[in-house]
């Protein structure tokens, strides 16, 4: 990276100018560099001169001089994990639970089978399997890390941070380490946040992203509408600096929170403690409206993946492999063939191991890799929904 300015004022004031011409430059196809005697000048001239309406007065000068600047390296993937439990949930339990026929649960879910942890398991001990699977890969890995965030809705305990929990059991140095909960969508969020951190702090430059849920502890096993869904899993992500036109690419996030109501567990925090009435209603478990939540999927998928693609000037033609929230196999091929996506280039974890929540993006792309390495150069995109409504998406290029 550059070193920073001794002109802190002006620094700022061509930072945005700088940003919004790697975007534009990102989007051409003409290659970027970081060091100023490798770039043509009248090409950089006029991709300066597509900016923003209202660019910082010396432009040019700023964005040539960006080894004046202290920029991080854009975020990418270092290394990947995922752990799920060893207990195999089959069709013929569930079955047996809720009432239903095997091939029904098939039919409108295309799940056959799904994992559960063993009783006194916690959603950190899923965690620390994924992040274990990253150490022994990568030499070292523990020593990089500088920031660790957890996305999980099923938590060890209302407080402290499971993060922290984490933290502890993998003995890791003091940083911060938290939780985010954005329910399917926690590991996307997660990823944002990390990104952020990035940017905004010189001494953050790995971050590790978790995604870890026990949906089994919040499964009314008689409602065949959520049981038939949910399985365990924690699946983790370093993020670390790769050189620029790799990493990521474009992200968004969005929260619709008008429509909260539409699945949740309704006990357990301040609004509905969970007392002795709450747990005889069985208002501890998931709740969930699936025919308004499946409505919210075929409006809001497709429009966020639009936005994404759009923002990296990227086609569906441009992706090579989509990494998908596992909510439900059926609602996904229906995606798939709604908008021309080639499944073969859908991986899918779920029928396997059922909708793992906020673990299933990157247990799913440990899955995709182990089936086929990942390639340098390969676009993904990953994308889901999650309770709140809400939805995230980014595309990043593989290193």
């Amino acid at each position: 990276m550059g070193h920073r300015s001794s002109e802190g004022r002006s620094g700022v004031r061509h930072s945005g100018c700088f940003l919004r011409c790697r975007l534009s430059f990102l989007r051409s196809g003409i290659p970027f560099h970081a060091s100023p005697p490798t770039v043509d000048e009248k090409k950089f001239k006029e991709q300066c001169d597509s900016c923003f309406p209202s660019p910082c007065q010396d432009r040019h000068a700023c964005c040539l001089a960006i080894d004046e600047l202290d920029f991080p390296m854009p975020t990418g993937i270092i290394s990947i994990g995922s752990h799920v439990p060893d207990h195999v949930v089959g069709n013929d339990q569930i079955a047996e639970w809720a009432g239903v026929s095997e091939e029904w649960i098939h039919e409108r879910t295309g799940i056959r089978e799904r994992r559960y942890a063993s009783a006194g398991t916690a959603t950190s001990d899923l965690a620390v399997h994924a992040v274990r699977q990253i150490f022994s890969e990568r030499d070292g890995a523990a020593e990089l890390i500088d920031a660790l965030i957890l996305a999980t809705c099923t938590p060890d305990v209302p407080q402290p941070a499971t993060a922290a929990i984490v933290q502890h059991k993998l003995g890791l140095r003091a940083m911060p380490a938290f939780d985010v909960n954005a329910v399917c969508s926690g590991f996307l969020y997660g990823m944002a946040v990390a990104d952020g951190l990035r940017s905004a702090s010189p001494d953050t430059e790995h971050v590790l992203v978790v995604g870890a849920d026990m949906f089994s502890t919040i499964m009314d096993r008689s409602d065949r509408s959520t049981v038939s869904l949910f399985g365990d899993g924690a699946g983790a992500v370093l993020l670390g600096p790769v050189p620029e036109g790799y990493g990521l690419l474009a992200m968004r996030t969005l929260s619709d929170g008008a429509l909260h109501h539409l699945v949740g567990v309704p006990a357990g925090g301040t609004a509905l403690p969970l007392d002795r009435a709450a747990l005889q209603s069985g208002q501890n478990f998931l709740k969930m409206d699936g025919r308004a939540i499946r409505q919210y999927v075929q409006t809001t998928l497709p429009k966020i993946v639009d936005q994404v693609l759009d923002d990296a000037g990227l086609g569906l033609g441009g992706i090579d492999r989509f990494i998908f929230h596992q909510a439900n196999p059926r609602l996904l091929e229906s995606f798939a063939d709604m908008t021309g996506i080639d499944r073969k280039r859908m991986p899918l974890t779920a029928p396997q191991l059922g909708n793992t929540a906020g673990a299933s993006i990157p247990v799913t792309l440990c899955a995709a890799d182990r089936d086929r390495p990942l390639e340098r150069g390969e676009n993904l995109l990953l994308a889901s929904i999650g309770g709140g409504m809400n939805a995230a998406a980014a595309l990043l290029r593989w290193y």
